[in-house]
């Protein structure tokens, strides 16, 4: 009778252990796949997969999309991808390529590692702009380039004079400073990833939070409908906008790692979702209803 007591007993005890097991499997599944989410009339769908490590997004003129592919130890690269869908990479041997922005006749970008240059590619060929430290978000306003570095407690906010090649340090000391960018007020924003912070940069020195209560916010972008802020989260991530009047809307959910967000040149948006290796298109309300007026079909998210 002990025998058996002590059986049932393993056997419960076991049962209850595969149990455990099994839900926390099914739940971390169900945070891995539980499909993007998007607020009442916007659409999203997928634009471009297996897209490993997708961080930051350029469209070009001639309709194509620069990628770059945050892989570590040489292993990223910057991926060009036409219209029709072909890919070619255009630059390999990376070290976690993350920030990336047009400039004349160019483009720049940064990687994501100690001592790695922010280098220049213009008329298919590269030149080394300045060196930096985990830079990762940058700005280019014509004369200026802005660029922030992702460090623990020594990062800075650095600014590249086009014309006279110097590169000014405006701030030090930061801590997990990644997104950056200029809004149409004037004001330039950099995030706080760690403590979900956003600052304006601010001659006094004093960079007044703008925004917190954020989780994990890295990259940033403004334009007419306001601030758009992706959260680098591994699971249940958020695309959110502040308004001119400083409320918030959460546009996107159930995203996982999102990375940069710009124009798709058609009234909406490309977002890369770098936990999920994709390039996702999201379209607002005013240009989904025209599209479905037009009788223009979308695609549903996979």
């Amino acid at each position: 009778m002990i025998h058996a007591l002590r059986t049932r007993t393993a056997r419960l005890a076991l049962a209850t252990t595969a149990g455990l097991f099994a839900s926390t499997l099914g739940f971390f599944a169900w945070q891995t796949y539980y499909p993007v989410q998007a607020a009442d009339g916007w659409e999203v769908q997928v634009l471009h997969d297996s897209v490993a490590n997708a961080a930051s997004l350029l469209p070009q003129a001639d309709g194509s999309l620069l990628v770059s592919r945050e892989l570590r130890d040489g292993q990223g690269s910057i991926l060009r991808i036409t219209a029709s869908g072909e890919r070619e990479v255009v630059v390999d041997g990376l070290s976690k390529p993350d920030g990336m922005v047009g400039v004349d006749g160019g483009w720049v970008f940064s990687q994501e590692v100690g001592e790695a240059p922010v280098r220049l590619s213009r008329d298919g060929q590269l030149s080394t702009l300045f060196q930096g430290n985990n830079v990762q978000g940058m700005f280019n306003d014509g004369q200026y380039l802005y660029a922030i570095e992702d460090r623990k407690g020594d990062g800075r906010l650095l600014r590249y004079d086009w014309h006279s090649g110097q590169l000014e340090v405006l701030r030090s000391e930061l801590t997990e400073t990644e997104g950056l960018t200029r809004c149409t007020d004037g004001r330039l924003l950099y995030t706080e990833k760690a403590s979900g912070r956003i600052r304006a940069f601010d001659d006094s020195g004093k960079d007044p939070v703008v925004a917190d209560g954020l989780r994990n916010p890295t990259f940033l972008f403004c334009d007419s409908r306001g601030l758009w802020i992706s959260e680098d989260s591994t699971h249940r991530a958020r695309l959110l906008r502040i308004d001119s009047d400083g409320r918030r809307h959460t546009v996107l959910t159930y995203l996982k790692a999102p990375q940069a967000i710009v124009p798709d040149g058609q009234g909406g948006y490309l977002l890369a979702e770098g936990g999920r290796d994709r390039i996702l298109r999201l379209t607002p309300p005013v240009v989904a209803r025209t599209a479905q007026a037009q009788g223009v079909a979308t695609v549903p998210e996979a």
